[in-house]
């Protein structure tokens, strides 16, 4: 055998062994989730044809020609039976770009397409794309809310940049027609989601204003807001935060909406993150809130502090101590998987049942925001329980 073949063979037999990898519950247990052991997509889940020249003429020695660094931040999808992850890819050019991948299991055995998703080009100051949130809305469409990222022209800083909220639909995860960026008064816009149903006759967006690419400013958390025609889509309402950032708790420095909301007897479960500030750098975790029924814009229910946090391993990796989710199934057995991506580097997956996640967003105590009062309430659990272990 060549030392091309020899190669081939060794990168191909890896791949398949990845994608064929059994997954198990990790032993961690909390009663809310079961966390699993293996990512259920890293940067090697990505096919090696779309990395190898496979011609022996033009690669002899079977390099890599156009490596993928990460494989992250996915919007999630139940249809037919099948679980459907869009998730953000980034390759070694630290470009970002949207694949599909797709199993039969919500825990393992995911499988990119052959292409990834070509979005059509109607955005021309455009440099990068990431992080779509998936929405199968009431009108027919399947719609996915992305940043769209461009230089800040009026920055000579390389870093500076300019986020707004793409759109682009479908029906099938295949063809994509790509509407207006959102439009609305604030200068910047990241973590975007369209509401799964028509509010008021309106389509309605979650939204994150904030003054600056990095910096929030002024924004207050996360926002609501309605949108009349999602042809042209325009901010039409004042947003109204709906979960704001406060001090001395994990939305101190950011919030932002995540996976699209989830129906319940109870209310719409949010499944967001928060930003706080560590002698480390920023720390992203997880963290749930409800709204009203009838009126998504009504916080209705806020369990104090984190729901998933960085775990172990996954607390290492390209932006090290962030756990971020921006997608979420509930299959026909009321059973909810929760992607989330670890450190900009990996992608796993999180179950519960509905029930679990509504007993934990709505018996879960508030967070009364002073450590004083942080003690009395764990000291009247603490009493209530010795009370039961003493009988």
């Amino acid at each position: 055998m060549s030392l091309f073949e020899d190669n081939k063979k060794r990168v191909i037999d890896d791949y398949e062994r990845l994608i064929n990898r059994k997954n198990a519950v990790a032993d961690c247990y909390n009663g809310i989730y079961d966390r699993y052991v293996n990512p259920v997509l890293t940067a090697d889940h990505a096919p090696y044809f779309w990395k190898y020249d496979m011609s022996p003429k033009t690669n002899p020695y079977f390099m890599e020609r156009l490596g993928i660094n990460a494989v992250l931040n996915s919007g999630a999808i139940y249809l037919n039976g099948k679980y459907y992850l869009v998730a953000r890819v980034e390759g070694n050019d630290r470009k970002s770009f949207f694949a599909v991948a797709e199993s039969d299991k919500p825990t393992e055995g995911f499988r990119f397409h052959d292409y990834p998703v070509q979005l059509p080009d109607t955005e021309k100051e455009e440099t990068n794309v990431y992080d779509m949130r998936l929405t199968q809305h009431e009108d027919g469409w399947i719609y996915g809310v992305f940043c769209s990222e461009s230089k800040d022209k009026d920055s000579n800083d390389l870093s500076a940049a300019v986020a707004q909220a793409g759109i682009v639909r479908t029906k099938d995860l295949k063809t994509w027609e790509r509407l207006p960026n959102l439009k609305s008064k604030s200068p910047q816009q990241r973590n975007v989601v369209l509401h799964p149903e028509f509010v008021d006759g309106k389509y309605a967006f979650y939204t994150r204003p904030q003054d600056d690419f990095i910096q929030t400013g002024s924004g207050g958390g996360v926002c609501f807001g309605l949108c009349e025609d999602i042809n042209d889509p325009v901010i039409c309402t004042e947003e109204v935060v709906i979960s704001p950032r406060q001090y001395h708790t994990i939305t101190e420095v950011k919030n932002g909406a995540g996976a699209v909301p989830i129906k319940t007897p109870k209310g719409w479960i949010h499944i967001a993150h928060g930003v706080r500030n560590t002698a480390a750098g920023l720390r992203y975790v997880i963290y749930v809130f409800a709204t009203d029924l009838n009126d998504p814009s009504k916080l209705i229910a806020s369990p104090s502090g984190l729901f998933i946090a960085p775990h172990k391993g996954e607390r290492v990796g390209d932006v090290s101590n962030v756990c971020f989710t921006n997608g979420a199934v509930v299959t026909e057995n009321d059973d909810v998987y929760i992607y989330y991506a670890s450190s900009d580097t990996r992608l796993h997956v999180a179950a519960t049942t509905i029930d679990k996640l509504m007993d934990y967003t709505f018996n879960t105590p508030t967070d009364p925001l002073r450590s004083v009062d942080c003690v009395k309430q764990r000291c009247e659990l603490i009493s209530k329980n010795l009370e039961i272990m003493h009988k």
